[in-house]
């Protein structure tokens, strides 16, 4: 058996070059180029600092998160409480609506409006906005509920040319106050349409 010796005196010789076995093929192949030392190092730490760099990242993302979902939280959270507190502000508009006008000057009256100034006043600290609406407004069921439908049917013109359809898209008067946290509907504006 030839080794890699005896191939190169064989071919310096001029004889015949002899083809390798299956031991020599694979002494070839089981080493492996040395790398640069440094050049190891110096990748090892480019990958070192990018992961640190990508948790880092990962960290703050989290944080972010975090500061949303307690916002969240605490949004929702005081949704229910709105939500407990309108029917009672509810009752004071309707009390507070029918005072006869010799009576409005009473002090049991302006302390009644003051409780009311302050529930209001409590809604608005907490970013709660009433939702405009008054008679004569577009319909808009993202922010009205319809809850009656006024037999005053104004017929449209279909864009085909086709039969006529009746249109309810006008407020004619406002039943019950809505209210919105942040531009979302809590308690949409009760209205009757025509």
């Amino acid at each position: 058996m030839f080794t890699k010796k005896d191939k190169k005196n064989k071919e310096a010789e001029g004889g015949e070059p002899v083809e390798p076995t299956n031991n020599e093929t694979q002494e070839t192949e089981e080493k492996p180029a040395i790398d640069d030392p440094v050049e190891s190092i110096v990748s090892k730490e480019e990958e070192y600092l990018n992961n640190w760099k990508r948790a880092v990242a990962d960290f703050e993302n989290y944080k972010k998160r975090q500061a949303e979902s307690q916002k969240d939280l605490l949004r929702y959270s005081l949704e229910g409480i709105i939500m407990q507190i309108l029917p009672v502000l509810d009752n004071f508009h309707a009390s507070t609506d029918h005072i006869p006008e010799d009576q409005k000057s009473n002090a049991w009256v302006v302390g009644i409006m003051h409780i009311q100034k302050q529930l209001e006043d409590l809604l608005k600290n907490n970013e709660v906005e009433e939702i405009e609406a008054k008679i004569g407004d577009e319909f808009n069921p993202r922010l009205h509920e319809a809850i009656k439908v006024e037999n005053k049917i104004h017929p449209v013109k279909s864009a085909e040319g086709g039969p006529d359809k009746p249109e309810f898209n006008r407020v004619n008067k406002v039943i019950q106050k809505g209210y919105m946290i942040g531009g979302k509907v809590i308690r949409p504006t009760r209205v009757v349409v025509e």
